[in-house]
């Protein structure tokens, strides 16, 4: 898993996904299945896993546009919201005890250091 530039890339797009639908459902009122419906941050390990399954046959041009458009739906979320609503903690039900902006720093940021970190280390 993750040997590759496309399995990262794969792996970063399915997390936007995941936020994406986090979001989409929070926003509703509902309690969205964070991270992943059956899962639990134990259980991460065996998510990433599936979404590496997921994306392993797809080549790099494709998952590389998927990656860009969800990166874009991603950031273009994050401008429609306030420093308040981002970062305030319990702002949203959804987002439990927690900012959505953590949420929005996991699937990106953190996510984009680790992806980078990986990918110059393959490089050498």
């Amino acid at each position: 898993m993750n040997r590759n530039i496309r399995d990262v890339l794969g792996h970063l797009h399915h997390w936007h996904l995941m936020f994406l639908n986090w979001y989409e459902v929070g926003m509703k009122g509902e309690n969205p299945h964070i991270p992943a419906k059956g899962y639990n941050w134990r259980t991460l390990p065996d998510l990433n896993k599936k979404i590496y399954e997921r994306y392993k046959d797809m080549g790099l041009d494709e998952i590389r546009e998927k990656f860009k458009t969800s990166h874009t739906e991603v950031m273009n979320l994050v401008a429609g919201h306030s420093n308040k609503e981002l970062f305030e903690r319990k702002y949203y039900g959804w987002t439990g005890n927690n900012a959505m902006g953590a949420y929005i720093i996991g699937v990106l940021s953190s996510h984009y250091d680790w992806a980078h970190k990986l990918i110059k280390k393959g490089k050498k």
